[in-house]
């Protein structure tokens, strides 16, 4: 039942990942925060064991850092 729980969450996250890397007109900031959510999500995933809240929790970490890296200079 766990295999099953983690092969459909990695399952999810490659299709989010393959669906937002199909936009070409992002912003680098867009770009870095889509690229920091998919690997949140699957480092949240892997840590707690294919957990949906790890998962989900790992893309929000991750796409927040993934915004403020390449924040644009004011």
């Amino acid at each position: 039942m766990n295999n099953i729980k983690q092969l459909v969450s990695t399952a999810a996250i490659v299709a989010a990942t393959l669906g937002l890397s199909a936009c070409a007109g992002m912003s680098n900031q867009d770009k870095n925060t889509a690229i920091g959510a998919g690997v949140g999500a699957v480092a949240g995933s892997v840590l707690t064991g294919g957990s949906p809240v790890g998962t989900v929790g790992g893309a929000a970490v991750g796409g927040v850092i993934g915004n403020q890296v390449s924040k644009p200079p004011r």
